[in-house]
């Protein structure tokens, strides 16, 4: 799906809907996060106007979609609570420091390529939720905010790609390259943290 190199394990989609609460605290951290990282790269990146207003643009949109979670956190009468460690965001961090060196001179090209990784993976994941709900009596609600994130997210993944591309001068060639070296490691993150907790754990990216 997109640039994923594996499928999530359905054990995940399973262990997931057996603790919905679980998995919307840690979806509303992740559009937080997701916020917070598009408006530091148009701060520490402003020399392009349009990269810049097309990060505040996914940043409104991801606060907009965090509270949409908060306000299904409040109807299941949920608290928000602290973060959890994302090892998975850990480990492409991690990646991107592994990438053989570049000739695009611009480290904003794999910031955003592991943006476009990350909404990869929580488009393919909301459309096991979705899948999931579907054969469930779950709120109707959660089914319409998943049906809408999926979608959300497979054109997040877009803008992600199309600006690095334009921040490696337009060189999808190379541009393409580098995600692809890059979402080769990041299956191997997906399948460490599965093997290490046998698929089980109820978070977006664990």
């Amino acid at each position: 799906m997109l640039c994923l190199k594996v499928p999530t394990d359905r054990a995940w989609a399973i262990a997931a809907m057996r603790d919905l609460d679980a998995i919307l605290v840690d979806h509303a951290h992740c559009e937080l996060k997701a916020a917070s990282n598009s408006l530091s790269l148009a701060a520490r990146y402003p020399l392009d106007r349009e990269i810049v207003r097309a990060l505040t643009d996914l940043a409104r949109e991801e606060i907009d979609h965090f509270q949409r979670v908060l306000a299904e956190l409040a109807a299941r009468g949920r608290q928000l609570g602290s973060p959890p460690i994302d090892d998975y965001a850990v480990g492409l961090r991690r990646a991107v420091n592994d990438l053989p060196r570049s000739s695009l001179g611009n480290p904003l090209v794999d910031r955003l390529l592991v943006g476009a990784l990350i909404e990869a993976r929580s488009c393919e994941r909301f459309r096991l939720l979705v899948e999931a709900l579907e054969r469930t009596e779950a709120r109707q609600e959660l089914h319409d905010l998943w049906t809408d994130l999926f979608a959300s997210e497979a054109q997040h993944y877009r803008v992600f790609v199309d600006l690095a591309v334009r921040a490696a001068g337009g060189d999808r060639t190379q541009t393409s390259a580098r995600l692809d070296w890059l979402a080769d490691a990041e299956a191997r993150i997906v399948v460490g943290l599965a093997s290490r907790t046998q698929g089980a754990r109820a978070t977006i990216h664990g």
